[in-house]
């Protein structure tokens, strides 16, 4: 009922497909069945690839075992991810009705292809199938990079659906020198990343795209007589993309920030927001009293002051007891650290 919601969504897909460098299968304007879609947020679209990888899985093992039922099925399944994933990850596998392991990452915190493939082959012998794997570019605690190359190689060779939550870090691609953040998004099914954390595009625009549209379709797929139309099949029908039927003109605000920005001058955002970002490293760095608790490569610095969990606990209770500044703390290993999020457009380095 609203074409021109649909073919603007269509475009601003493309274009921001092209802005990150996504590989052509991904887009609309490949002629393929690939495309993208705006979902709310990042957890919505982490269960729709969830929901799309599990009707792609039970429909090839009901071709391999016609005897078994949909339960027994559902009750083999199981997703993977790096322990330091969004907790959205594991409630997708809640809601989704499947099992879900967080694995321990490498001792930099990155989830390898050796890590899964054990996981991998330690259910198998229990009888489950691995259908789902959640590779995080990013993470939320300290903003790590799991190791996509290597996870995608597996999931392509064991015929697993790889998701790409790219949710804070994504915006960062749109500069060709972090793209290799990213190597091995050709290996993935679907990719997915908020505009609205750090593309300057108001609350809630999450972009995703899916090589393979149809799974998700298929699964949500419900045509009531009042829902048909005459234009069926001509562009994509957005609402089987997606858990809503009903859904608002996210596209129109996409539209309105790149084209009042532009490329250029979003990328000149991320990098000073990354240059500010190495300007505090520093500042922490030249300072005795402070250390530096994770590798600096988007605008999260993630510090502690030198000493024990309550010293930093009571720097993170004045700091946010003044009201000048808002920081979020995260705790690995048993270490309580504080994390610096440049993402204000009107932070200086004064």
């Amino acid at each position: 009922a609203s074409p021109a919601c649909t073919e603007l969504e269509v475009v601003m897909l493309d274009w921001l497909g092209q802005m990150l460098g996504l590989p052509e299968q991904f887009l609309a304007r490949s002629g393929g069945e690939g495309g993208g879609v705006i979902q709310g947020t990042a957890s919505e679209a982490t269960l729709v690839a969830l929901l799309g990888a599990k009707s792609r899985t039970m429909q090839r093992v009901k071709e391999e075992h016609p005897e078994w039922t949909d339960t027994d099925i559902l009750s083999k399944l199981v997703g993977y991810c790096n322990k330091q994933a969004h907790s959205s990850v594991e409630r997708a596998g809640l809601l989704g009705g499947v099992k879900l392991r967080s694995l321990k990452p490498d001792d930099k915190r990155r989830l390898r292809g050796d890590i899964l493939k054990e996981a991998m082959d330690e259910d198998i012998r229990k009888g489950l199938i691995p259908f789902y794997v959640v590779a995080t570019l990013g993470t939320t605690s300290s903003c790590t990079f799991d190791a996509l190359d290597e996870i995608g190689e597996l999931c392509a060779a064991r015929d697993v659906w790889l998701h790409v939550d790219a949710a804070y870090a994504g915006s960062a691609f749109i500069c060709p020198e972090y793209r290799y953040l990213m190597k091995g998004i050709e290996k993935a099914d679907s990719f997915n990343f908020n505009p609205h954390k750090w593309l300057l595009v108001n609350f809630d625009c999450s972009a995703m795209w899916l090589k393979q549209p149809r799974w998700i379709v298929d699964a949500f797929n419900v045509d009531p007589l009042y829902l048909k139309h005459d234009q069926q099949g001509s562009a994509p029908d957005y609402r089987h993309w997606q858990i809503p039927l009903g859904r608002r003109f996210r596209a129109l605000k996409l539209w309105f920030v790149l084209r009042l920005y532009g490329v250029e001058n979003l990328q000149k955002h991320i990098r000073k927001h990354i240059a500010l970002a190495h300007l505090f490293e520093r500042l922490c760095i030249s300072d005795q009293r402070f250390e530096i608790f994770e590798e600096v490569t988007m605008g999260l610095v993630c510090f502690r002051l030198k000493g024990d969990n309550d010293l930093n606990e009571e720097l993170l209770r004045r700091i946010n007891g003044r009201g000048k500044i808002h920081l979020v703390p995260s705790k690995i290993d048993d270490v309580y650290f504080l994390r610096l999020a440049i993402c204000s457009r009107f932070s200086e380095e004064s």
